[in-house]
């Protein structure tokens, strides 16, 4: 392992992944920098574990889905306990899949008929009922050493860093598309029945109550109304009125 070649690879998959526009680009970057950079990794993804169901956030290789899901069905296996064992910050490693585990007796053999020979996983963030790992997965059994475990972690902690970026701007960018909406359904509201700007909050809030619809729906349907409509935003008495 050139571990000062690796340390140039990680320095610019740094900037790569905050160089990313979106949280989707930023997950499926992690998964194939995952395959390019650690030694003996044929594929590569990242497992959600949420309230105890899998999702596969990205994926990069054929059969990556299929594991995740056998891991979700079985619960068990190196990603899955990587995911779900958030205290210890363990990487979980199967040396060789050929032959019996006794951690994971009932996924071993089912990811080495898939055509795994060796595998990893590592933990890549938590939130209450909501973790997640980086699976690492090779052909070959024995593909991944001490040497792999190192270069996995540090490309695991780079890739959390990240990934907690993008989360942050997505999250971001919701809000202030949120509160965008918010004000322009007030707008339309205040236009179509001569309410001041605290009514017009107080009309949209009453509708999220009643109806158990979030604000930020009751604002993007009613500014879809508004732009649907030829005529343009008009005094009116209906469904999104006051009374």
């Amino acid at each position: 392992m050139d571990w000062q070649d690796f340390a140039e690879k990680m320095a610019l998959l740094a900037r790569d992944l905050l160089a990313q526009e979106s949280l989707e680009a930023t997950l499926d970057r992690i998964s194939s920098s995952a395959v390019e950079l650690v030694e003996g990794c044929d594929e590569a993804g990242i497992l959600d574990l949420r309230k105890g169901a899998v999702t596969t956030l990205s994926a990069h290789g054929d059969r990556v889905e299929r594991s995740d899901r056998l891991q979700g069905r079985l619960g068990e296996g190196p990603c899955f306990e990587a995911a779900r064992d958030t205290t210890s910050g363990r990487i979980y490693r199967i040396h060789d899949l050929t032959r019996p585990d006794q951690r994971w007796p009932r996924f071993q053999p089912a990811a080495h008929d898939l055509g795994y020979g060796s595998m990893m996983g590592f933990l890549l963030y938590t939130r209450k009922d909501d973790f997640g790992a980086l699976n690492l997965y090779s052909y070959r059994p024995g593909a991944f050493t001490a040497a792999s475990e190192t270069a996995g972690w540090l490309f695991a902690s780079h890739a959390a860093v990240a990934l907690a970026s993008a989360r942050t701007q997505e999250q971001l960018e919701h809000a202030l598309d949120s509160r965008h909406a918010i004000g322009e359904a007030m707008g339309i509201l205040r236009e179509r029945h001569g309410l001041s700007e605290a009514d017009a909050f107080s009309v949209l809030s009453r509708i999220s109550q009643n109806h158990n619809i979030k604000l930020r729906d009751i604002a993007h349907r009613i500014r879809s109304e508004d732009t649907g409509n030829d005529a343009g935003p008009r005094r009116r008495q209906d469904s999104t009125g006051p009374g």
